[in-house]
Parts: C-alpha cells; structure tokens; sequence
C-alpha cells in the first residue's frame, strides 16, 4: 500500500498530575507528525448577530498512527483544528486489516 504524501500535525494534550497555585487543571502538550488524507467537507455560517462560521472537515490517518484523543488538535494545511469527539479506529472483523485512524475535525471562528 502506498503512503500517504500529506503531513499534520498532531498536538497531544495530557493532563498534568500537578495542579497549578490556584488548584485548577493544568495541560501539557506534545507534537508529533502524522501522514494521512484531508477530507474538506465544507461550513456553515451562523448570522444571529455575529458571524460565526463552523467547518467540519475528516482526516484518514495512515494505518498505526496515533489514535487522537477528543481533547487534542490537529493543524492541517496551516490551521489547527480540534478534534471532533472520539476517533474511529476501525477493524475488519473479517480479514483482520487495520485501516487507520478516521479523525473528525472542527474549527470554529467568529
């Protein structure tokens, strides 16, 4: 199977084990490149007042690579985006195969 040729990257999100000095939720962060294809689906605009646009988009990530997370981002083509609930991370029951992660994504401006 060929490669794919476009690179993301993946932004990991952890929750730290120390809280900062006020006790709240502290959140370290790793990168890493990831190889896969982007999928545009399009936006939608909201006008009640403001101009929100929301775009979801899909990644298919190679087989093996890191499952994202709902709290993590992907920056694709320049932009990061956060991911879209929780990944697919599909297997044929059938003959085994390991197809690659499938990454919802969402970007939201205005």
């Amino acid at each position: 199977m060929m490669p794919f040729a476009e690179e993301f990257t993946l932004t990991t999100r952890t929750l730290s084990d120390t809280p900062d000095a006020d006790g709240n939720d502290v959140w370290e962060t790793s990168t890493a490149t990831v190889r896969g294809a982007f999928s545009p689906a399009g936006s939608t605009e909201l006008v009640q007042g403001q101009a929100t646009v929301i775009t979801h988009d899909t990644l298919y990530l190679e087989s093996g690579s890191v499952v994202p997370a709902a709290h993590d981002q992907m920056t694709v083509r320049g932009i990061p985006r956060e991911v879209d609930g929780v990944s697919g991370d599909y297997l044929n029951p059938f003959t085994g195969s390991h197809p690659g992660p499938v990454v919802r994504l969402v970007e939201v401006t205005g």
